[in-house]
């Protein structure tokens, strides 16, 4: 304890910045901090280096947002970390422009997040954060971690300090409660979709294959197996609990749910009103592509040219009650929502495209607990700048990147607004270090004006009172 210290003086054996997890997102904040002047920031992952959802990567599949959308054009067009100027470092800028390619290949967008990830000297692989404590006296946060090796096995602890702290760890697979106990059992052929490259070839063996899920990835992996499979003995079931394998909404102006006009006016909500909203929504960001579609549709189609209909079943509207391992596969027992109807389907192995989950906190800010202000479902309070609500006694900020959709929305998981969420994190923790905004960002950024707070100063007619005609 240093009694004699001034709390408010810099502390040289602290970093202002400390990030848990290397994603995407917390990847773009490293990549912004690296312009910042003066700014000493540190990033952590337990993995032994980056990897955007490996299981993934087919051949051919995009990325669902533009290039524009990588770590930092949106906020800062001239960065050295953007995705123009990697392909300029690999000789590539020239066949890209040619290519006339808006949206790029998701391996080349793993490819571009390695090459900052590797770059960048703020990045520290192999690096596992245990916990996370407030030391009072000091006015900074302890940090506990395991160097691993290559292998994920423990080498070492130690322990760095932080004023701030950033966390970025990413979602987790989520299986259903029935499919649970299959998708844990090695030797059984249920597997999550994150993980269907490295089980392709077990799968394309399986005398029959049924995939649980209706959004891209779902989409994907049903595409994928239909062109590897024989025609006429295709053998596939995809089975969806959303009423129609559904377009994404991809419109112009659907898509300026992605801004942060709109992360603001869904913050602003009352609770209760953001819980029930993001479920409705779900085809803006749970739908699937329509090039995706389309190719589906193509390849079932070429598929009748010689008469007869490919052996695939694709059926939307259904849950699974309840699911286990039979004699003869793997046993599902099936419910259609509107009809009311059951059945029973026997498959040899199920792909589940069932999405992903924020990963819990708990553990992590267990030592947090006694500060952490959570809402009424028991959440991490946020507030608009992404920080957690804290009690006053910690006086370091605690931010979040893609734990918040319970208070910022659809965009929380967006790539597009990753550069825009860093640069608000950024301003805001260099406003408190030193009083400037590195990153200026736009007062507006969507032609839709959501709620009524600020349409009156935008309709002339409310300006002279005169009643704004009604359409429709």
């Amino acid at each position: 304890m240093t009694a004699d210290r001034d709390p408010a003086a810099p502390d040289p054996e602290a970093f202002d910045l400390l990030g848990i997890g290397i994603g995407p997102f917390n990847l773009s904040l490293a990549a912004l901090a690296d312009r910042v002047p003066g700014l000493t920031a540190v990033f952590y992952d337990q993995r032994p280096g980056f990897s955007w959802h490996p299981g993934l990567l087919l051949e051919g599949a995009t990325l669902q947002v533009p290039f524009l959308a990588d770590l930092v054009t949106l906020v800062d067009p001239a960065s050295p970390w953007s995705f123009l100027n990697y392909l300029k470092s690999r000789e590539r800028l020239f066949p890209f422009y040619f290519a006339e390619r808006f949206h790029v290949h998701r391996a080349e967008y793993d490819a571009y997040c390695r090459w900052v990830a590797r770059s960048l000297p703020s990045t520290r692989f192999g690096q596992q954060v245990d916990t996370v404590r407030w030391d009072a006296d000091r006015g900074r946060f302890e940090v506990d971690h395991t160097q691993l090796d290559a292998h994920g096995e423990a080498e070492a602890l130690a322990r760095t300090h932080a004023r701030h702290l950033v966390i970025g760890v990413g979602t987790e697979p989520y299986v259903p409660g029935p499919l649970r106990p299959l998708a844990e059992a090695p030797t059984v052929p249920v597997v999550h979709s994150s993980r269907y490259l490295e089980e392709r070839a077990r799968l394309l063996a399986a005398d029959h294959v049924t995939v649980i899920g209706s959004g891209q990835s779902g989409a994907e992996v049903f595409l994928d197996l239909l062109r590897n499979r024989p025609p006429g003995r295709e053998r596939l079931t995809w089975l969806a609990r959303t009423p129609a394998f559904a377009p994404m909404e991809y419109s112009k102006l659907g898509l300026e749910h992605f801004t942060a006009d709109y992360t603001r006016y869904f913050h602003g909500l009352p609770e209760q009103v953001r819980d029930e909203l993001v479920p409705r929504q779900w085809q803006l960001h749970k739908g699937i592509d329509a090039e995706t579609m389309a190719a589906i549709h193509d390849e079932l189609y070429r598929r009748t040219l010689d008469g007869g209909w490919p052996d695939a079943v694709l059926t939307p509207g259904v849950a699974v009650r309840t699911a286990g391992l039979g004699a003869q596969g793997v046993e599902l027992h099936l419910e259609h929502v509107e009809q009311g109807t059951r059945t029973r389907l026997v498959t040899g192995a199920a792909v589940l495209a069932t999405g992903y989950r924020e990963r819990p906190l708990d553990r992590l800010l267990e030592p947090l607990r006694p500060y952490l202000r959570t809402d009424a479902a028991g959440r991490p309070a946020v507030d608009a700048r992404y920080r957690l609500e804290l009690d006053r006694r910690v006086t370091g900020r605690v931010y979040v990147q893609n734990a918040e959709r319970h208070t910022h929305g659809v965009g929380a998981p967006d790539l597009g607004l990753a550069a825009w969420r860093s640069a608000v994190i950024l301003n805001d923790l260099t406003g408190l270090l030193t009083g400037d905004e590195p990153y200026p960002l736009p007062a507006r950024t969507a032609f839709t004006t959501f709620g009524l707070a600020g349409a009156g100063a935008r309709t002339p007619a409310a300006a002279t009172g005169t009643a704004a005609p009604r359409h429709g």
